[in-house]
C-alpha cells in the first residue's frame, strides 16, 4: 500500500485509485498479511509519477543471420547494421530505460523503448518478490488454512504477471496490461511466446499463461451480470480466449472492447483471481463495521438449535476459522440451521451425508461462517444465504451473483466458486437459503 507524501498538502486526503482483492481469502491471508504479500492491495496516487509509455522501436540482430532472415527487408538490414555499430546492446541492457524485447528468432529481436509518462502511475503485480513488484500474489489453494498448504503446488502465476497504469488526473482511469517490467526494467517475450506485428507496424504479444479479464455488466451492483472473459495483450489490446491458456495461436482481436478496468472487473493470472474495486465503488460497499453489526443483529435474535434447543451464535470475525461450540451448522440440501450434534453412528463421524432431523433430507452438514471480506458484497443486505458446500454466509444477491461467475480453473476449464474460500460451488444453485429457528420463550 502506498502512502503519498503529504508534506506539501497536509490537509489533502490521499487519492485512492482503487483496490485489488484476491479471491479465496476471507479478509486476510491464512498466516496474516505481511508487507507486499496480502489479500487486499490499495493503489494510491504516488508522490511522483512513475508511468511509462512506448517511444522508440529498434531492430536488434546479428548481421550474418540478418542477411538470411525472412523477417527483414534490405533497408532494415542496413538500419540493423548501423544500429548495432552505434548502440550495440544498449537498449536491452540500459538500466535506466524501460523496454520490451520481442524475440522473433535467434537472428532478430525487436526492442521497444519506453519513456517516462508524467501523467500516469504504474503498479505491478506478480509472483516475484523483487522490488519492481508492488503486489506479490501466490497461487490460491481452495480452503487453505495456512501458507504451507500452497508450497507444494507448482505455480502457474508469472513472476512479473501484469501491470496497471492509472491516470493521475480525474477520472483516474485504470488500464491493465499483460506482463510487468523486471529489475532491469525489461519485459522479454521469448521465441515461444505468441507475438506479432500489428497493422500499424507496432509489436504486440501474449504472456505464457495469459492475463484474462472479465468486466461485469451493470457494474458491481445488485443488478450485476457476468461479462465475457477476454485476454489482454502486452500492449493492452483485447482478444478472445485462446484454445488453452498457453496455446501459440492468439484469439481474435475484440476492437469494440478496451483494457480499461471498471468496478467489479476480474483479473485472472492463472493461479489467482483478483477483483478490482474502484474508490467510488468501495464507497457504496458495506464496511466491516456494517458486517459486524449484522453479525450482532443475528446473534441478538438468539437463534436456537431445533434439536438441542441451545442458543446459536456466529463467532467474532477475528475467530472466523475456528469452530465455536455455539457455531451454527446447516444441512445444505434443505437449509435448516442447527447446532452441532453427533448421533454417534460411524457414517456421521466420517463426515458423510447426514439426514436433517427437521425434514429428513439427506446431504452435507457443515458449519456456517460469515463472509468477512466486504469488497465481495454486491449489496448491504442481511446474511441470509450460504454458499454450498463451504458454508460461507452473506446476502442473497451476493450469493446469486458469484454463483453465476465462471472463474478460470487450470488451463482450459471454468467453474463457479465461493469468493471467500475459492471452493468450487456444488448443488443446483451453488447456494442455499438459511432457515433459522427463533427462541421458544
Amino acid at each position: 500500500m502506498f502512502s503519498p507524501d503529504q508534506e506539501n498538502h497536509p490537509s489533502k486526503a490521499p487519492v485512492k485509485y482503487g483496490e485489488l482483492i484476491v479471491l479465496g481469502y476471507n479478509g486476510s491471508l491464512p498466516n496474516g498479511d505481511r508487507g507486499r504479500r496480502k489479500s487486499r492491495f490499495a493503489l494510491f496516487k504516488r508522490p511522483k509519477a512513475n508511468g511509462v509509455k512506448p517511444s522508440t522501436v529498434h531492430i536488434a540482430c546479428t548481421p550474418q543471420a540478418a542477411k538470411h532472415s525472412p523477417y527483414i527487408s534490405i533497408s532494415e538490414i542496413a538500419f540493423c547494421l548501423d544500429w548495432r555499430r552505434d548502440f550495440g546492446d544498449m537498449a536491452i541492457s540500459n538500466k535506466d530505460q524501460h523496454s520490451i524485447s520481442y524475440t522473433l528468432s535467434r537472428a532478430q529481436t525487436v526492442v521497444v523503448e519506453y519513456t517516462h509518462d508524467s501523467n500516469t502511475d504504474m503498479f505491478q503485480i506478480g509472483r516475484s518478490t523483487e522490488s519492481p513488484i508492488d503486489f506479490v500474489v501466490t497461487d490460491t489453494v481452495p480452503g487453505s488454512q495456512s501458507n504451507s498448504d500452497t508450497q507444494s503446488v507448482q505455480s502457474t502465476i508469472s513472476r512479473f504477471a501484469c501491470r496497471i497504469i492509472c491516470e493521475r488526473n480525474p477520472p483516474f482511469t485504470a488500464r491493465i496490461y499483460a506482463a510487468g517490467f523486471d529489475s532491469s526494467k525489461n519485459i522479454f517475450l521469448g521465441e515461444k511466446a505468441a507475438k506479432w506485428k500489428t497493422s500499424d507496424g507496432q509489436m504486440d504479444g501474449l504472456t505464457t499463461n495469459g492475463v484474462l479479464v472479465m468486466h461485469p455488466r451493470n457494474g458491481f451492483t445488485e443488478d450485476s451480470k457476468p461479462g465475457i472473459w477476454r485476454e489482454i495483450s502486452v500492449c493492452g489490446n483485447v482478444f478472445s480466449l485462446r484454445e488453452t491458456r498457453s496455446a501459440q495461436q492468439r484469439g481474435k482481436m475484440v476492437e469494440i472492447e478496451t483494457n480499461q478496468l471498471q468496478d467489479g472487473s476480474l483479473i485472472d493470472l492463472c493461479g489467482a483471481t483478483l477483483l478490482w474495486r474502484t474508490a467510488e465503488g468501495l464507497s457504496h460497499t458495506p464496511t466491516v463495521k456494517h458486517l459486524e453489526a449484522l453479525r450482532q443483529e443475528i446473534n441478538a435474535a438468539r437463534p436456537q438449535c431445533p434439536v438441542g434447543f441451545n442458543t446459536l451464535a456466529f463467532p467474532s470475525m477475528k475467530r472466523k476459522d475456528v469452530v465455536d461450540e455455539k457455531q451454527p451448522w446447516v444441512y445444505l440440501n434443505c437449509g435448516h440451521v442447527h447446532g452441532y450434534h453427533n448421533w454417534g453412528n460411524k457414517e456421521e463421524r466420517d463426515g458423510k451425508d447426514r439426514e436433517c432431523p427437521m425434514c429428513r433430507s439427506v446431504g452435507p452438514y457443515v458449519p456456517l461462517w460469515l463472509g468477512c471480506e466486504a469488497g465481495f458484497y454486491v449489496d448491504a443486505g442481511p446474511p441470509t444465504h450460504a454458499f454450498s458446500p463451504c458454508g460461507h454466509v452473506c446476502s442473497e444477491k451476493t450469493t446469486a451473483y458469484w454463483s453465476q461467475i465462471p472463474l478460470p480453473h487450470g488451463t482450459h476449464t471454468f467453474h463457479a466458486a465461493c469468493p471467500f474460500c475459492a471452493h468450487q460451488l456444488a448443488g443446483e444453485q451453488g447456494y442455499i437459503r438459511l432457515i433459522f429457528q427463533g427462541p421458544l420463550d
